[in-house]
């Protein structure tokens, strides 16, 4: 084999030849992913003329290994380091495309003024997305574009309509503790610029339409979504009307709070989000409704092939439904699929494959690189990379199969082989990012996935055909019926869920890579290589797990101190009312009474006592011989309230030789993470760097 020398790679390339796979277009789709994912990992902004110079020189390198070489590994190795020059690019440029107006500081209480772009749920009141269009006091260059306001009074107004809100204003907040869901990255790239809440309620304003087109194009569909979403919520029925509502038009407002703690505790929350499975039910119906439909017309049947305008009418039909919905992220990532898959029917190309998703991939990487490191991103891409691998050999057995088990025997076993394919491939970024991956999801989604399939896809579809008809509220009863069993089953099984408890033994960043290596190595091969490399690779996973450091404590800028107890458990002290979050992940842990003058935890390191010398709290981790140091050493260490607001936060883990601590990344390092009296975050972060 060309490129010798290396006989993993040749196995690797071998065994992609044999399944009729060229591994190069995933090698490009995963080095772009990676690529992007090192730019948000970077503590320092990198210059942007550097790194255009970078991937020009990398295209140049490519096109000559192409052109000359003969080498295969020479030119695959061109084409991995392409994909990931492309993909950094990619992120750093769409950093500086969004660039938009941060407060820096807590404001107000003020007068904002603007139009309403959304209205979410949320657990101490709606939240409003306004479009900015003036806050008092403050000048219109500093002013943000969108800002997200909590309102707890009875809402009076809906999206599209100008509202004046008195409101505190304070920047997005950023992670309290490294690896963590980091909601100010998120708002830079979704222009959203500040958070707070109204005082008393927002009330309309005089001021007519935005003056940008498509400022009033989005308000306009802002307001069509909630009276969509209202007219589904009542027709739908009182049980299930808010979860119809949500599916239909992705404003989950109406949804009860019980109902949607249930679906989440019982691993069904995937279904609120629209998203593939939304996506896939519809398009997939429309291109079949289509195409049966043609074929009984016999002068189009005997001319053309029917597939292909059933697959237009797919994409225009998934097309309609990414703007209905609000074309949130998770949605705009299952229309660029959704429209790869049904091109490729276009074009007579495998409609599923993985030369299909390695090109969605790509696509989504390119235009939205900030979602290579949601939770959204990475557990729908796994979950759909595994199940084409699957299908590829579910494929090559049906005939046997379907002799075997018979038409609808075999429909069930593929429902349950897919659940069970998903569940598996999506367990790592459940772990990683919620800490949890309970069974119980997947017996959950077992249980559910075909009611969604045969009986509330078939009621949606019945309500959009009947809706030219002015019938569609028969339809959508049908529709609202079949969501009520769908939240029967999940309160039924969130029951079994208990109390979640976090655990000290948190998955590293390196084995959620590990993880996502052998779930890719294990879907691009076949043979011997799949189980070699998704073997290797799920090993090197479980070992840097039982290797990593284990969380010891973490004081947040909340005022509260989390400290892993020797029962695998977390203990929570609230030791002040201070102005933070605390840790997403330990966020439900309820906090512990610590007596005066403080209170102590038997930790894997000894002992953590919490003591005030006056008024300020302060925290000692007792070393061998039992004193309380004041400095930094391989087994103790002690902490002060004034060092965690310096810091941002401090977080100790144990490790083989002793105590390390790490704290947040620094403010003005990166532009999302601005410092108070930066004028321009993007460029004082670039300088910074």
């Amino acid at each position: 084999m060309q490129g010798g020398g290396l006989p993993g790679f040749g196995l690797l390339r071998g065994a992609a030849g044999m399944a009729g796979i060229d591994a190069r277009p995933l090698m490009l789709a995963f080095a772009t992913c990676g690529g992007a994912a090192v730019y948000f990992s970077l503590r320092y902004e990198p210059d942007p003329l550097h790194v255009w110079g970078v991937l020009s020189l990398a295209f140049i390198v490519w096109l000559a290994a192409r052109r000359w070489s003969t080498s295969d590994i020479v030119i695959t190795l061109t084409v991995i380091a392409l994909g990931a020059v492309l993909g950094l690019a990619a992120a750093s440029q769409r950093a500086r495309t969004v660039a938009a107006p941060v407060i820096l500081s807590a404001t107000g209480p003020a007068m904002i003024e603007g139009w309403v772009q959304d209205v979410e749920p949320g657990r101490n009141g709606v939240r409003l997305l306004v479009r900015v269009h003036s806050i008092a006091g403050m000048a219109a260059e500093q002013t943000p574009k969108f800002v997200r306001l909590t309102h707890t009074s009875r809402l009076e107004v809906f999206p599209g309509r100008f509202v004046r809100c008195w409101s505190v204003l304070r920047p997005p907040p950023g992670p309290a503790m490294p690896g963590e869901y980091d909601f100010r990255r998120q708002a830079w790239f979704a222009q959203l610029g500040a958070v707070g809440y109204v005082q008393g309620r927002c009330r309309g304003g005089t001021l007519g339409a935005h003056r940008e087109l498509g400022a009033q194009a989005q308000l306009w569909l802002g307001a069509a979504r909630r009276n969509l979403a209202a007219a589904v919520n009542e027709q739908a029925g009182p049980r299930a009307g808010g979860f119809a509502a949500a599916l239909v038009s992705g404003d989950r407002s109406f949804m009860s709070e019980d109902d949607t703690e249930a679906l989440r505790a019982s691993g069904l929350s995937h279904i609120i989000s629209i998203s593939g499975l939304h996506m896939s039910i519809l398009g997939g119906l429309v291109f079949l409704l289509v195409k049966r439909t043609l074929v009984f017309i016999e002068p189009i049947a005997l001319r053309i092939a029917v597939q292909k305008p059933a697959a237009i009418a797919a994409i225009l039909a998934c097309l309609a439904y990414l703007v209905v919905s609000g074309a949130a992220v998770e949605t705009q990532r299952s229309f660029v699929m959704a429209a790869i898959v049904f091109g490729a029917v276009i074009f007579d190309r495998a409609a599923i494959s993985l030369r299909t998703f390695a090109i969605a991939l790509i696509a989504v990487v390119l235009l939205q690189p900030e979602s290579v490191v949601s939770p959204g991103f990475q557990m729908s891409f796994a979950a759909t990379g595994a199940l084409i691998a699957a299908f590829e050999v579910w494929r090559n057995r049906r005939s046997q199969s379907d002799t075997v088990l018979g038409p609808i025997a075999f429909s069930w076993v593929s429902i349950i082989v897919t659940s069970v394919v998903a569940g598996l491939a999506t367990m790592p970024f459940a772990i990683y990012h919620f800490d949890r991956a309970s069974p119980i999801g997947l017996v959950a989604n077992l249980a559910a996935t075909p009611v969604i399939t045969f009986l509330s896809a078939p009621a949606a579809a019945a309500a959009f055909l009947l809706a030219p008809f002015g019938q569609s509220e028969i339809g959508l009863r049908l529709f609202g019926y079949s969501l009520e069993l769908v939240l029967s089953i999940g309160h039924f099984f969130a029951g079994f869920e208990g109390e979640a408890t976090p655990s000290a033994h948190l998955m590293p960043a390196s084995v959620m890579i590990l993880a996502t290596f052998a779930l890719g190595g294990a879907a691009a091969t076949t043979g011997a290589a799949r189980y070699v490399l998704g073997g290797a690779f799920g090993l090197c996973a479980l070992i840097a797990w039982w290797t990593a450091p284990t969380f010891l404590a973490h004081w947040s800028p909340s005022g509260n101190l989390f400290l892993a107890n020797r029962k695998d458990g977390i203990t929570r002290f609230a030791l002040l009312d201070a102005d933070g979050l605390p840790p997403l992940r330990f966020a439900d842990v309820e906090p512990d009474m610590c007596p005066e003058p403080g209170c102590s935890v038997q930790t894997s390191r000894g002992t953590a006592t919490h003591i005030r010398p006056g008024t300020e709290p302060e925290v000692c981790f007792k070393g061998e011989t039992g004193a309380c140091f004041t400095g930094r050493t391989t087994d103790s260490l002690t902490w002060t309230w004034a060092e965690v607001l310096k810091t941002g936060g401090a977080t100790a883990y144990s490790t083989r030789s002793g105590i390390t601590v790490t704290h947040p990344m620094p403010c003005g390092v990166r532009p999302w993470y601005p410092c108070p009296g930066m004028t321009e975050p993007l460029k004082d972060a670039a300088d910074a760097g």
